[in-house]
């Protein structure tokens, strides 16, 4: 009988132990990971505006695409301001615009479609809620150097 119960005991010690195992590694990739929790919407908002504007500079000056996009403006997403909603749907419309041009279909081009349209997405519905205004000024937004 207290061999059973040893032998019980010992297994139950050993599980418990490889339970401390896998939680310890979880718990140290966890912490490995750049975002171990997600970012805010506010936090996730602020980086891919920044990045949107990085990238959209970038493609004015890009070897590939600066003859078709010099024309455009340059786009600075300020996520306080009220206007960065319309100032993000017109770059897309120019964007859009350049279809029959070669440089559209470009990687370039299109990730940065892409990453306004996300970006509109994220601030028109699923950030809604969580995001302020703090200004109101359209020029601001468009004439920003």
């Amino acid at each position: 009988m207290q061999q059973c119960s040893s032998q019980t005991a010992d297994s139950m010690l050993a599980r418990t132990l490889l339970l401390l195992l896998l939680l310890e590694a979880t718990v140290t990739e966890l912490w490995a990971q750049p975002y171990p929790i997600p970012p805010t919407c506010y936090a996730k908002v602020l980086a891919m505006g920044k990045e949107i504007t990085q990238g959209a500079a970038r493609i004015k000056t890009d070897h590939d695409t600066h003859r078709c996009t010099t024309h455009l403006p340059d786009l600075y997403i300020d996520v306080h301001n009220a206007c960065v909603m319309s100032t993000m749907s017109s770059y897309l419309s120019l964007l859009d615009g350049l279809r029959e041009r070669r440089c559209a279909y470009t990687r370039k081009v299109q990730s940065l479609r892409a990453m306004i349209r996300q970006l509109y997405i994220i601030m028109s519905q699923k950030c809604h809620g969580d995001l302020v205004f703090t200004r109101d000024n359209c020029e601001a937004v468009q004439h920003r150097g």
